[in-house]
């Protein structure tokens, strides 16, 4: 019998705590294509701005370790949709995240997760997108394909995913669910050796935007 107190025997340990530890929920979610951040153009000229924020809007993650998952939030941002027509392809999407905003289903963690370990949210307190290309036909039954700038801890990429979107007259909704590899955003804490956090994140999006005052 090997000892779980050798290297070896810590690895086996590991192994099968991996194993029989919780399914990784961003198994089956489509994997974000991540890229150098490109420039954004402007506006188009006569573009209808709309408007959201987090009291209709929703920008949530879920992210797991070997023993378990957690759901978690941010609750206040500002962000925009520059809607020309009713063509999203001709359209951009622009958000500003307070990272002071971030909520999960463990206090304990939440409280973590604003530390330099994670998003250091004194240092960094904002995130931001913004779209770059947005095109028709999109991976597993999605519209559209969007690529955008994502800004984390100082950290930007860009990065390409599937999204639902869909527009009628001052209003426009974009539902998305896709993963992202928190270390493309300096997000590197391992977590405990015997509970290692998983590199994928599962993001979700449910924008509801209307032209509304500033």
């Amino acid at each position: 019998m090997i000892s779980t107190r050798t290297p070896l025997g810590l690895t086996l340990v590991l192994s099968l705590l991996a194993t029989a530890g919780c399914e990784d929920p961003a198994k089956n979610k489509p994997k974000a294509e991540v890229a150098a951040p490109v420039t954004a153009a402007a506006p188009a000229a006569g573009a209808e701005t709309l408007r959201f924020t987090g009291a209709d809007s929703k920008v949530q993650f879920v992210g797991a370790k070997v023993t378990g998952k957690h759901d978690g939030s941010f609750g206040t941002f500002n962000g925009t949709v520059s809607l020309v027509g009713t063509d999203p392809t001709k359209s951009q999407v622009n958000v500003e995240i307070d990272t002071a905003s971030i909520d999960s289903d463990n206090p304990k963690l939440t409280g973590h997760l604003k530390n330099a370990d994670f998003f250091d949210v004194e240092k960094f307190p904002k995130a931001r997108f913004e779209s770059t290309t947005i095109k028709a036909g999109g991976e597993k039954g999605a519209s559209h394909t969007v690529t955008g700038n994502l800004e984390i801890r100082g950290q930007k990429k860009s990065i390409t995913f599937p999204a639902t979107i869909k527009v009628e007259a001052g209003k426009a909704s974009v539902d998305a669910e896709f993963s992202i590899n928190r270390k493309d955003f300096g997000l590197n804490y391992p977590g405990k050796v015997d509970d290692l956090i998983r590199d994928d994140v599962v993001i979700k999006l449910a924008i509801r935007a209307t032209a509304k005052p500033s």
